[in-house]
């Protein structure tokens, strides 16, 4: 029998295939069409929440376009001709595609030919009739902003209608050591965050979690709504992001994460609101 897909279950194997595969997702409530190019489980960052088996540090191989062509073809066509949703047992409210996500198991903007990838993919899925009806993402740590191949895939990701997600799980310096394991300066995230919202919508990403060595303090807190506050106006977010730990992390931190629960969260969220931004939330 073939394996069932759930909100729980972001398997990048599922499907047999090496760049597509499938997600129901908790926070675009359907079917979401993953695209990873990090199957080699490279990142530049190692978030401790990752799901990722075997993470190691590096960037995204070179890509074989005209395979991920034929795949994202075939997935397609499967999905809106085949019996995909009975085969995967998708129930019958989610048997939608809401977006094609590109994400996968590490940072997809390192990809060496970014910007062809995103245009392969806006092509086709055009060519198919998805667009404008479902979304186009890309979801990002935001890192690798400055470099003109990532610049460049913003622009064609701009060209079908799409959006940034961009990840900040930390306002601080130190929060950003310890849950991304990332040496980005509060400088390099605001420009890069710029960067981002001047190529492309952009939403904020933030996952809330309690860790051991570095909880999700009033602290904290306060220096997230210290920089939306200090951002409003000057650089444009279409939403914030909030969602919480739903898999098991497979780093080494995993036994020390908690969940924030959900009347933290709808407070967080309320907070963030008073500052004037659109707020949704994924527990």
């Amino acid at each position: 029998m073939t394996q069932g897909l759930s909100t729980t279950d972001h398997n990048r194997d599922v499907a047999g295939l090496k760049y597509v595969y499938p997600v129901i997702s908790r926070r675009a409530g359907g079917l979401s069409i993953g695209i990873n190019f990090n199957t080699n489980n490279a990142c530049n960052w190692r978030c401790v929440y990752c799901q990722v088996p075997d993470l190691s540090r590096g960037t995204a191989p070179e890509a074989d376009f005209a395979l991920l062509a034929e795949e994202l073809d075939y997935f397609i066509d499967q999905v809106l001709h085949g019996d995909f949703f009975d085969r995967f047992q998708v129930p019958e409210h989610l048997r939608v595609i809401k977006d094609i996500a590109i994400s996968g198991n590490g940072e997809p903007t390192s990809l060496p030919d970014f910007a062809k990838a995103v245009q392969l993919i806006g092509e086709l899925a055009q060519g198919k009739g998805l667009f404008p009806e479902i979304g186009f993402v890309l979801i990002t740590n935001g890192s690798l902003m400055h470099q003109a191949k990532v610049q460049e895939g913003l622009k064609q990701l701009n060209r079908f209608a799409g959006e940034v997600w961009f990840k900040l799980d930390s306002a601080t310096e130190q929060g950003r050591r310890k849950i991304n394991n990332s040496v980005e300066s509060d400088r390099m995230v605001l420009e890069h965050l710029k960067i981002s919202a001047s190529l492309c919508r952009t939403k904020l990403q933030t996952c809330l979690l309690n860790f051991k060595q570095f909880p999700w303090t009033e602290e904290e807190r306060n220096a997230y709504l210290a920089l939306l506050k200090r951002i409003k106006g000057e650089i444009a977010l279409q939403e914030i992001l909030l969602y919480g730990i739903a898999r098991q992390s497979l780093q080494p931190e995993a036994d020390e994460l908690a969940k924030v629960n959900e009347e933290q969260m709808n407070q967080f969220a309320e907070r963030i609101r008073a500052l004037g931004y659109k707020v949704r939330i994924s527990f």
